[in-house]
């Protein structure tokens, strides 16, 4: 095994590839080259911690292990026979097998993830005398599959949990954004550490624990385990040296100018929960209010919110009564703010009535959304 020169894939949410394409570019990988739904690159197993580590944006690392071109069920099965997969794990680790495709022309991907799965057990059978387990729940080891019309392509997932899971947050509301796409949309939105940042509808607190953790340089994966520990070739010493490193390299847990608001009590005593846990209760500035009437809380800043479009408040007589006033309060107290509002509604939107500078699409999971930005200056323009 060359160690030296690995592929991999980090998928992330859809509309943060190039960001990714970025990061990944940042911490050293080679190769990059950013698709849909994600970013390849090439690099060594000290990168693939690294990506873990610190990536903001990934949703996992996945480790390319082999692949091929395949007409049936038996070939994506010779083919997942054909790895020595003792190699990469031992037989007491627990497995699962999850597969995507694109335009395959197999009859049943159910069926031909049994068979791969068939196809690892009967090589560790051939090999020990024994074949793993699997557990669907909380397997150790993570085996992915990846179809196209005549290739499938396998892979070891070196995250375990999502990477967007930081192992931080406790509470989270009924419709919460991934930690990756919070942190996308503070990115894209250019918001810079050291400035204030404001979420005026911040429910349990995603996009401002985020903005915290950049604030004080913490590592996302820096208090949390990962799937690679369970793989043969886990290097305990680079890893710690590699975690080490980022927990020197934090900023102390000081106030920062990142504030919170929130209409409903139960939601900021789950912010509260949420950076208490992760030890910046006194990092962002928490309190409750309606944001139709809170003051912006400095003269300039970045506003990122993820207001209600139809899916924490079902009411579309309520919304279309709301969003014009939002843009009321935006031009009336932020003037002098850049205002990022996400919105799963493509019609919302305009009933602020400023016009967007830019739009952005975005997927929040399945749903397609757009990051709508607004540079609110005095008397801005109205649609």
């Amino acid at each position: 095994m060359d160690k030296k020169n690995q592929r991999f894939f980090a998928p992330c949410p859809r509309g943060l590839e190039a960001l990714l394409a970025q990061e990944l570019t940042g911490l050293g990988a080679q190769d990059v080259a950013g698709g849909y739904g994600g970013v390849a690159f090439a690099g060594d197993f000290t990168l693939c911690y690294r990506v873990n580590l610190h990536s903001r944006i990934a949703s996992r690392v996945l480790w390319r292990v082999g692949g091929g071109e395949y007409r049936d069920e038996e070939d994506v099965y010779q083919g997942a026979l054909s790895f020595n997969w003792p190699d990469f794990f031992s037989v007491d680790r627990t497995i699962v097998v999850k597969m995507t495709a694109q335009k395959s022309p197999l009859k049943s991907l159910e069926f031909t993830t049994l068979r791969i799965k068939d196809a690892v057990c009967d090589r560790f059978r051939e090999a020990t005398g024994e074949r793993p387990n699997v557990d669907i729940r909380e397997p150790d080891v993570r085996i992915y599959a990846f179809l196209t019309s005549d290739t499938c392509t396998l892979y070891l997932d070196t995250s375990g949990d999502s990477l967007f899971k930081r192992g931080l947050r406790k509470q989270a509301g009924a419709a919460p954004l991934n930690e990756n796409l919070a942190a996308g949309m503070l990115m894209l939105s250019g918001w810079q550490p050291g400035t204030p940042l404001f979420d005026p509808m911040c429910g349990s607190g995603t996009i401002l624990m985020e903005a915290a953790l950049m604030a004080l340089n913490i590592a996302p994966g820096s208090r949390r385990s990962f799937g690679f520990m369970k793989l043969s070739n886990f290097d305990a010493v680079v890893w710690n040296k590699l975690r080490d490193a980022a927990v020197a390299a934090q900023r102390p847990a000081e106030p920062q100018a990142i504030f919170g608001r929130d209409l409903f009590g139960d939601s900021l005593r789950d912010a509260q929960v949420n950076l208490e846990a992760a030890g910046l209760s006194g990092v962002v500035q928490l309190k409750q209010g309606n944001v139709l009437e809170v003051p912006a809380p400095a003269e300039s800043g970045t506003i990122v919110t993820n207001p209600p479009y139809g899916v924490r408040i079902g009411e579309q007589a309520e919304l279309a009564e709301f969003y014009p006033k939002l843009g009321d309060w935006l031009k009336r107290k932020c003037a002098g703010w850049n205002a990022y509002i996400l919105s799963a509604d493509m019609q919302l939107p305009k009933l602020i009535r400023l016009a967007a500078s830019k739009r952005t699409p975005l997927f929040n999971g399945a749903l397609e959304c757009r990051l709508f930005e607004y540079k609110v200056v005095a008397g801005s323009a109205r649609k």
